[in-house]
């Protein structure tokens, strides 16, 4: 199956592009502009925080230290 999955994308460079498109305008249709808005920065926030998170444990303490009252992460 991942060879399968790996040959079909090596393949059809523009499928995960036409896949994302495809999910966006879905949302735009079901929940409309603002929220599909929303939904896509909140869902950039969470990529951002997780990459954060797998590569340096002490990056996200730094930021959630600023973020939420002193001494509440430790």
């Amino acid at each position: 199956m991942k060879n399968l999955l790996e040959h079909l994308l090596n393949s059809r460079p523009g499928l995960i592009g036409a896949g994302i498109g495809l999910s966006v305008a879905l949302l735009l249709v079901i929940f409309g502009f603002f929220k599909t808005l929303f939904i896509l920065i909140l869902t950039f926030a969470g990529y951002i925080v997780g990459t954060l998170y797998l590569r340096d444990k002490e990056k996200l303490r730094e930021l959630l230290d600023r973020i939420l009252p002193p001494g509440l992460f430790r």
